[in-house]
């Protein structure tokens, strides 16, 4: 260990001759410790709504999704398709068909997006567990087409898990002229039945604007025989879904659209992942103003030390050395603070996880989930301790040439 180390940790470790000095190092860390504590608390907040909502989202959403680059559909069996179907790691693949339309029932109306798929979607996706009624998972039966409307879209219409009769689903024609004297003639009708059941996706996005039916019905209403706008996949377990993305990307070439959950929101989480960026160059911000007081610990602590400093020099110690003790006074701060602060946030992190300390509401079950969520990422983790390292540095190294020239 150098003499310029061995100093400041004396100086850092030892009594002060003066209590104001103690006083002003204690709030020094005490800063670093609050602002460094406050950064992996909020960000890990941030990581848990992230993953929450991202959970939502694998309720419905495939793993992997292809679209097609020109125009709303392609053909079903087109031979691109055909061959990602083959491949091995492919546990299940669901062709759909999606546009937008009008549903009406007892006079009131709302623009949806209606969904065909098959009956294996259920097989695709996580929907079971986001079904609410007593019906099942049944878009067909004989003759009968059935639906499955998103909650909100449900409440819209003003009907529940279970209605009577049917809805009436407009969708505008795709070829033709509109006859202003029979403007319904520019539509496609169909009904569809009550399949027992609503789903609810927490999130707006879905359960207001979609309905889910059979890809059978989407077609015939949509002129769409023999078409889908998306292949929907979802892999065996155990499977790297990168690897997996890559090789089906291959595949479908510059014809297809791969994306996967996060792309498929890929809005959503941007939004999500700006605010994350804010909040931590906000609290870096406030990391700074604490760093500001390391600078009057340590102009504080110089005039304390003079005599220790004549006597360096007297033994010819050269001012790099004498800057260089401060130097590693400050740095110690900083670091004590960082590590302090770190432990101290993550210990409040799994408190949080384990026994939901921080309500979201005042009674059970005012909102999804009772207590924050929280998520550490041990990647931000290092990032904050980084920052705060480097921080405490930067607010050092200037002071520490100027007050040594000044007060030495």
């Amino acid at each position: 260990m150098s003499l310029s180390t061995t100093i400041a940790r004396r100086y850092f470790f030892a009594k002060k001759s003066t209590n104001a000095i103690n006083i002003i190092s204690g709030i020094s860390v005490t800063g670093v410790v609050v602002a460094t504590m406050a950064l992996v608390i909020v960000l890990s907040v941030f990581n848990g709504f992230h993953d929450l909502v991202a959970s939502f989202f694998t309720t419905f959403d495939p793993q992997i999704e292809l679209t097609p680059r020109k125009g709303k559909s392609v053909p079903a069996d087109d031979p691109l398709l055909a061959k990602v179907k083959s491949l091995p790691e492919i546990d299940v693949a669901t062709e759909c068909v999606e546009d937008q339309a009008l549903a009406v029932y007892d006079g009131r109306q709302i623009m949806v997006r209606i969904k065909g798929v098959e009956d294996n979607f259920q097989y695709l996706t996580n929907i079971r567990s986001i079904l609410y009624g007593d019906g099942d998972f049944t878009l067909h039966a004989a003759d009968l087409e059935y639906c499955i409307p998103g909650i909100r879209a449900a409440q819209d219409l003003g009907v529940g898990a279970y209605w009577n009769g049917y809805i009436k689903i407009y969708a505008p024609q795709r070829d033709g002229q509109i006859d202003m004297m029979n403007p319904e003639a520019a539509f496609n009708v169909d009904s569809l039945m009550s399949a027992g059941c609503v789903f609810n996706v927490r999130q707006m996005k879905y359960d207001k604007q979609y309905i889910l039916t059979s890809i059978a019905f989407a077609r015939k209403l949509f002129f769409r025989q023999g078409e889908l706008t998306s292949l929907s996949l979802r892999f065996k377990p155990g499977t790297d879904l990168s690897a997996a993305k890559r090789e089906v990307e291959e595949i479908a070439g510059e014809k297809y659209y791969v994306k996967d959950r996060y792309e498929q929101q890929e809005d959503t989480y941007r939004i999500m992942q700006i605010e994350k960026v804010l909040a931590y160059i906000f609290l870096t911000f406030i990391l700074v103003i604490a760093c500001f007081n390391i600078i009057g610990s340590l102009s504080m602590l110089m005039i304390d030390k003079k005599d220790d400093v004549a006597t360096l020099r007297s033994l010819g110690a050269p001012d790099t050395l004498i800057r260089r003790i401060f130097m590693i006074e400050g740095s110690l701060i900083s670091v004590s603070g960082a590590i302090i602060g770190t432990l101290l946030g993550l210990l409040l992190c799994w408190l949080q996880q384990v026994f939901g300390i921080v309500k979201m509401g005042t009674s059970s079950g005012s909102f999804i989930i009772d207590a924050y969520p929280l998520s550490v990422h041990y990647g931000d983790v290092a990032i904050i301790f980084l920052t705060v390292i480097v921080v405490g540095f930067i607010s050092v190294y200037w002071p520490v040439r100027y007050l040594t020239r000044r007060l030495l």
